[in-house]
């Protein structure tokens, strides 16, 4: 009986031993292997300070990002809104004010990956940001980002991505500069 037992803990033994592999195993290899491929390509391009400015009849937006090569990230953003009223018969802009709860600086987290999705949505090169404001805020969620965007490309000028706050091209897109800047407003 003791080596029977000794016998089904050895055979144990060995299946453990036999089945543990010094590389990860992943469940979707090519998203693995994607994701590795995109981001040896564009972290690198990607590494920096970014800015982009959008201002249209009725809102204005500004916004920094500084990605850093250990995935965290800094930013801030101003954003100013306003409207058209009726006066005496005219219409006139009122005064720009402050979006407050859109406006600070905020610090957190980006990664590139590459997903699939069987429904296509959220399939191929994908940037993520996640952030929250750096100051205390007085509304139930600090978040600045929490971000699932189409990745496009990256180049030593331009970062494009699809999706994200305000879309400053004509194909929908959201086009990033290289570079420190401030707002112009």
């Amino acid at each position: 009986m003791k080596a029977l037992k000794r016998w089904t803990l050895m055979a144990f033994a060995v299946l453990f031993l036999a089945s543990c592999s010094s590389s990860p195993q992943y469940a979707d290899q090519e998203a693995h292997e994607k994701t590795e491929q995109l981001r040896q390509q564009y972290t690198p391009l990607i590494t920096g300070t970014w800015h982009m400015q959008y201002v249209k009849d009725k809102r204005r937006f500004f916004e920094r990002l500084t990605f850093n090569e250990d995935g965290t990230m800094k930013g801030m953003r101003k954003m100013q809104s306003r409207e058209v009223v009726t006066i005496d018969g005219k219409e006139q802009h009122t005064d720009w004010q402050d979006v407050d709860d859109m406006n600070g600086a905020f610090t957190g987290t980006w990664k590139l990956s590459w997903r699939r999705d069987t429904e296509g949505a959220f399939a191929g090169n994908r940037l993520l940001l996640s952030a929250t404001f750096d100051d205390e805020r007085n509304w139930p969620s600090p978040t600045a980002y929490s971000l699932d965007a189409r990745f496009i490309d990256a180049d030593e000028s331009t970062l494009r991505i699809e999706g994200g706050i305000a879309h400053n091209s004509d194909d929908g897109s959201t086009v990033y500069t290289r570079g420190q800047a401030e707002p112009e407003f």
